[in-house]
Parts: C-alpha cells; structure tokens; sequence
C-alpha cells in the first residue's frame, strides 16, 4: 500500500512541510517520486519516520539521524557505529530523565506544600517544621 504526503501527514501527526525537510535533508530516501514529481510512501517509509519522530525529541540531531540511516544502508559493516550512536543517545536520554525525575520531585513537593496549606487555611502551618521561611519553599 502506498500514501500521500498529506496522508502520511495524517497518520503521523506531522506537518507536511516538516515532510518536505526530511525529504530534502535525506532523511527518507527511498521514497518514490511519480513522473510528475509527487512523493509516494509506502510502509517502510513510514516506519522510518517513526524511528525518526523517536529519535528527535530524544535530542538526536538531523546530521546524526541522517548518519544512522546511510550507516543503515550500508549494512552489517556499520553495526558497531550504530550500537555506538545508540548508546550514545541512551545516555543522553537517562540524563533528561534524571533531570524530569528532579523536576517532577519539586513539583510533588510544591503539590504538597501548597496542599498542606490550603487543609490549613495558611503557609504558616510550614512555620513549624523547618528552619527560615522564604516564598519559594
């Protein structure tokens, strides 16, 4: 089965000139053109764009995403590259996660703090359990 650009768009929520610029940028470059210049994409594009929408939010830059997929295209001679790039972007990920963990651990503690404050009717029931007062506790 082959889609549209603005049915691939469609199912994967991206915009059509997002499309475009990894067309253009060599990120999807099997996709077939038709006589007049029309891109067809077939199941395999797809999935490939899905690796992609993955591997972008991820912190993965075009030039590295790009990389990964000539090193796919050259086959099991860049295995090593890619397990290397992957393990890269692993530690990358663990990273922003530890830091989302430290985000998400302060605003349980505000959630609570304010919580506490509003059963209470005031902050000053913070008072009593610690040491200095400031807004941002």
């Amino acid at each position: 089965m082959t889609y549209s650009i603005g049915e691939v768009a469609k199912k994967l929520n991206l915009s059509i000139p997002t499309l475009r610029y990894y067309d253009r940028e060599g990120l999807i470059p099997f996709v077939e053109r038709t006589d007049n210049g029309t891109r067809v994409f077939k199941e395999s594009d797809i999935d490939l764009l899905k690796v992609i929408q993955c591997l972008k939010p991820s912190g993965m830059t075009i030039k590295d995403i790009k990389t990964f997929i000539e090193w796919c295209s050259d086959g099991d001679s860049t295995l090593q590259q890619r397990y290397d790039l992957f393990l890269e972007q692993k530690a990358v990920v663990e990273k922003q996660m530890e830091e989302l963990k430290n985000t998400m651990d302060l605003i349980d503690h505000k959630c609570h703090y304010y919580k506490v404050a509003l059963e209470a009717g005031t902050e000053n029931v913070h008072k009593n359990n610690k040491i200095g007062n400031t807004v941002f506790d």
